[in-house]
């Protein structure tokens, strides 16, 4: 399993797949041959349908599901180059539940609620762009263009980089952060400064804004980046525009927020200028 491994891995890394979703894969193909403990070669599509119906027993995520759907589809597709149908590995069909979305007045509360200008700052910037939290921990000082009033996200989804529109509320607030804590490289540093905030960390401040501010939905922070889109759909953004501003892919991920929208009004032009918070 050694040299397929290697293999796997080199073929995953010319393909520009990122890093995470190669340690994802690798280590789905891992935990499917451990479960017969044979080689991967001398399993098939009987085996791939066992381990399927093994992990929906397991009660798994649909998730964790389809992504050993993926993995395996990349490993016999790509590497093995088998001669039996992928295709025929079947993904799940997941029900899409509605995505829990804030006021503009619960954000500016939860927000208003943070005492810690980074954490402040990290939060205010994952809601006014749109951003990941992965995203977001990993900008670096260079990526806040004060003069052109963008932010540059370089380390997107896929390793898809796009360019973010800020308001000068979150410009002030990003310029007061920086007075005080002094970042070097990354905009938003952990305790080692060379890299950013741990996301456990985020999430903490988070869930203490969120209680502070009497916040009794089922929320995340990426419901942060569910308001943020539903916010600008609402102040007549179209979806064209939606898409390209939270890095999706395809429209139909981007159109969800069609059913979570109470009103489509408003003037686009404000969009980029949702959070004025003061500082």
């Amino acid at each position: 399993m050694t040299t397929l491994r290697e293999r796997m891995i080199d073929d995953l890394r010319i393909r520009n797949y990122a890093p995470r979703t190669i340690n994802t894969y690798v280590a789905m193909v891992a935990r499917f041959t451990s479960h017969f403990d044979q080689t991967p070669s001398r399993l098939g599509p009987a085996e791939i349908r066992e381990f399927q119906l093994h992990l929906i027993n397991q009660k798994v995520s649909w998730s964790l599901f389809n992504q050993a759907v993926c993995a395996l589809r990349f490993f016999y597709c790509v590497t093995l180059r088998c001669t039996f149908a992928v295709e025929h590995i079947p993904y799940a069909k997941q029900k899409r539940a509605l995505p829990v979305v804030l006021s503009m007045e619960e954000v500016r509360r939860l927000i208003d609620t943070l005492t810690n200008l980074k954490h402040r700052a990290i939060l205010a910037l994952i809601y006014a762009t749109g951003a990941r939290l992965s995203e977001a921990v990993n900008l670096e000082v260079r990526d806040i263009n004060s003069e052109r009033m963008l932010v540059h996200i370089r380390k997107g989804k896929g390793g898809v980089s796009r360019m973010q529109p800020m308001s000068a509320a979150l410009r002030d607030l990003l310029r007061s952060h920086w007075r005080v804590t002094r970042p070097q490289t990354m905009l938003f540093p952990g305790k080692d400064r060379n890299r950013g905030m741990h996301p456990t960390s985020v999430q903490k401040a988070f869930h203490v804004a969120r209680k502070r501010a009497c916040i009794d939905k089922p929320v995340s922070i990426h419901t942060l980046r569910h308001s943020y889109a539903t916010h600008l759909l609402e102040l007549g953004v179209d979806l064209r525009t939606i898409q390209k501003l939270l890095g999706h892919a395809s429209l139909s991920t981007t159109s969800i927020y069609t059913h979570v929208s109470h009103r489509l009004m408003g003037v686009a032009s404000k969009a980029i200028d949702l959070l004025a918070i003061p500082n």
